[in-house]
């Protein structure tokens, strides 16, 4: 694809404005960074306006902008889950998290599995609930970085320089690592702000230039086959797409908050207000996520697949290069490049909270917890940053030696993995009869389920379709996964409970009152 001197241009000022940012991060709210508490969760110290561009930002990321209407544009309306799931977050973020926030601030945790390990006094099952994290969040970091692959190709970048493949992706991962490094989540809420500003001027501009351009919205939904407008109705031996979609929107709405990065700006919160209000206005990133969908539409409207803009790409990409091409047939040179600007920022705000998220858990979970107990706090810091470069390393390593497909399917995996934490962090907030011994029982009966289902679909869908006599309920393999997980935890837990009933509790009620 030819290089545009113009979009290219716009493009660096703004990516080196933010990077920079990122940088003078180091001198806002001045404080000690070799500290996880500082470096980590930015001392507790965001409140409810910087927690929401940091929420935002890291819950929305480039592969959203991508991949959602991507969806919408290839399969219609099944792609439209992750605006329900979006809307289906946020009470339970209300209702449960203020009560994490307030124990984790009580008792110093940083960490969801720190907090599993003073409720129940397990190290195993608190190894269990970081190793699940880490291993969830490596594939996420990778489409962070395909998602920044997809913007070099659409500005026509070429991926080699001086015989270096991937080069400007390397670059940028260098830039993401430096900054991330040296300044932790105060960079990270920064650069936050600026990318979810131009995410909103890219997505507002293009829902009225694109429609207008292509003759209203009734022209754009008269070009869709009526059959992707609607999903496909149950009948008596199967419940159909109507249950695997009300399925994939309920699983991923409980797995979104227990993610690692998830969870580390949720406790980066000042108070648990903060997080109250957040819940309150969140949703209007579910409005963006909405419309931003509506763009697989218009690229179907537009005829986006028989442009070069989308064959010059597709063969690299496939359908996550329809949107770039749209962008690109349907704005000037200027705007091309504030748009994927803003797509490589956002990619380069939830990779860096995705990767001190992981430095968090190595560090205080499996560092401190098994191989140097008697650590400094500046030993602690040190060992959390190294931990956060190595996961960007194997994420970079990753999207260099494997194709795209394959971070698309493991993070489809890592979706299910995350699900199975929910037992151990969600509803021991509100009950401890669960036995640690139990819950690594369900933890382990959960995982094997989920990974063997999402395997027998070979790792191309996470819809499993599971037969109930004649009946066939196409059911999300988390959802599936996490029923086994629950039942196997109450079975073990009512043995245990029974054997060995006094268990260890470093948390006091006191200690959940928000």
């Amino acid at each position: 694809m030819t290089a545009n001197p113009v979009a290219i241009a716009v493009f660096l000022i703004l990516f080196v404005l933010v990077s920079c940012l990122g940088f003078v991060a180091t001198k806002w709210r001045k404080a000690d960074l070799h500290s996880v508490h500082e470096w980590g969760l930015g001392g507790r110290s965001f409140g409810t306006l910087i927690t929401w561009f940091l929420l935002g930002g890291d819950l929305y990321t480039a592969y959203t902008f991508i991949a959602v209407p991507a969806a919408m544009f290839a399969t219609g309306a099944a792609g439209f889950f992750a605006v329900p799931y979006t809307i289906l977050i946020y009470p339970i973020l209300f209702l449960c998290f203020p009560r994490l926030w307030a124990v984790a601030h009580a008792r110093g945790y940083v960490t969801a599995a720190d907090y599993v390990q003073g409720r129940f006094g397990s190290k195993t099952l608190a190894l269990a609930i970081a190793v699940t994290g880490i291993a969830a969040i490596i594939p996420y970091v990778a489409l962070q970085l395909v998602g920044m692959q997809v913007v070099f190709a659409g500005l026509g970048i070429p991926s080699t320089f001086a015989g270096i493949p991937n080069l400007p992706v390397i670059i940028a991962f260098g830039v993401l690592a430096a900054y991330t490094y040296s300044s932790g989540l105060r960079g990270t809420a920064l650069t936050a702000v600026v990318k979810d500003l131009l995410i909103y001027i890219t997505v507002l501009s293009a829902i009225i230039v694109i429609p207008a351009a292509l003759g209203g919205y009734g022209k754009v939904f008269a070009s869709i086959d009526p059959k992707q407008l609607l999903l496909a109705h149950g009948s008596d031996t199967s419940l159909g797409g109507t249950f695997s979609y009300a399925s994939l929107a309920f699983g991923s709405a409980l797995a979104l908050f227990l993610y690692p990065h998830s969870l580390t700006g949720i406790l980066s919160s000042s108070s648990s207000m903060a997080i109250r209000r957040n819940a309150i206005l969140l949703p209007a990133y579910s409005l963006a996520l909405a419309l931003l969908a509506l763009l697989g539409y218009m690229a179907v409207a537009a005829g986006i697949k028989a442009m070069p803009e989308y064959a010059a790409g597709f063969k690299a990409f496939g359908n996550n290069f329809a949107i770039p091409a749209l962008i690109l047939h349907m704005f000037p040179a200027w705007f091309v490049g504030l748009a994927f600007a803003a797509i490589a920022i956002g990619a380069l705000v939830p990779a860096s909270i995705m990767a001190i998220a992981s430095g968090n858990l190595f560090t205080r979970n499996i560092y401190k917890a098994f191989i140097a107990p008697g650590c400094s706090e500046r030993q602690e810091g040190r060992a959390a940053k190294l931990a956060s470069l190595s996961v960007k390393i194997g994420a970079l390593l990753f999207v260099l030696f494997f194709p795209t497909s394959a971070a698309i399917q493991l993070q489809l995996l890592g979706g299910v993995w995350i699900c199975q934490t929910l037992p151990a962090v969600l509803l021991s907030l509100y009950t401890r009869w669960f036995h640690p011994i139990g819950l690594v029982a369900g933890w382990i009966a959960g995982i094997v389920s989920g990974s063997v289902m999402a395997w027998q679909l070979s790792l191309k869908s996470s819809v499993y379709p599971l037969h109930l006599g004649s009946l066939t309920i196409p059911c999300y393999a988390a959802v599936l996964a996490l029923l086994l997980n629950i039942v196997v935890a109450v079975v073990v837990s009512l043995a245990m409970n029974a054997a060995a009933p006094d268990r260890a509790d470093e948390t006091v009620p006191a200690d959940y009152r928000a």
